[in-house]
């Protein structure tokens, strides 16, 4: 919890940069969680995987989590609390996850929120469209994927409808198996908020099972 001199949390919104129609997530976070709170945080609000590398940059300096193979960074982003940067309403700044799709996240601080409306946080209080596939090559690369998606799934469809007019059961079951990743893609449209806030609930309350989607 906040001293009393601050904000007790922050409303923030956040998106990705580089896709229209904008994918985003809004949520209250406590003001005296860490950046690498805001960073366990931000992978739970976008059903990243926290596979790959990232960092965030605050007030021109880089913060993050030390991991083998990675940038290094002179405070641990465990060590630093969002009040300590003493942000203001419409402050902005970068999270970046996998610097090799190079997902860029804009960070907006919304409203500072005062003790006397405290709940229980974090907490996510809306969003649209599900993120992008792990891996999938970025923001270009990921609305091509997008764009490409339902001429994919009628052509499937085709392919199906072939199989069993041939009696072709080896390619059936290789066309079936590729339903699941065309449908990734057409459901995109779906956020899941109710399952994002069991999740920080989880994190919050430090039951592991967060990590677990």
């Amino acid at each position: 919890m906040a001293d009393g001199t601050g904000p007790a949390a922050y409303r923030i919104h956040v998106w990705i940069r580089g896709i229209n129609p904008m994918i985003w997530r809004r949520f209250v976070v406590p003001a005296d969680n860490t950046i690498a709170d805001l960073h366990y945080i931000i992978q739970i609000a976008f059903a990243w995987t926290d596979y790959h590398l990232h960092r965030f940059r605050i007030h021109g300096k880089e913060f993050g989590i030390p991991r083998l193979g990675g940038p290094s960074y002179s405070q641990d982003a465990r060590n630093v609390r969002l009040i300590d940067f003493h942000l203001r309403v419409n402050e902005r700044f970068l999270y970046e996850y996998d610097f090799s799709d190079g997902w860029e996240h804009q960070v907006r601080i919304e409203q500072l929120i005062p003790p006397e409306q405290m709940r229980r946080y974090p907490m996510c209080i809306g969003g649209s469209w599900a993120a992008p596939p792990e891996d999938c090559g970025g923001p270009v690369a990921f609305q091509e994927g997008r764009d490409a998606a339902p001429w994919q799934a009628r052509e499937l469809l085709n392919q199906i409808v072939e199989c069993v007019d041939t009696r072709d059961v080896t390619a059936l079951r290789d066309r079936i198996e590729e339903i699941d990743a065309v449908r990734e893609w057409l459901l995109l449209d779906q956020f899941d908020r109710q399952k994002v806030n069991r999740r920080l609930h989880q994190y919050a309350t430090g039951d592991e099972e967060w990590r677990w989607d």
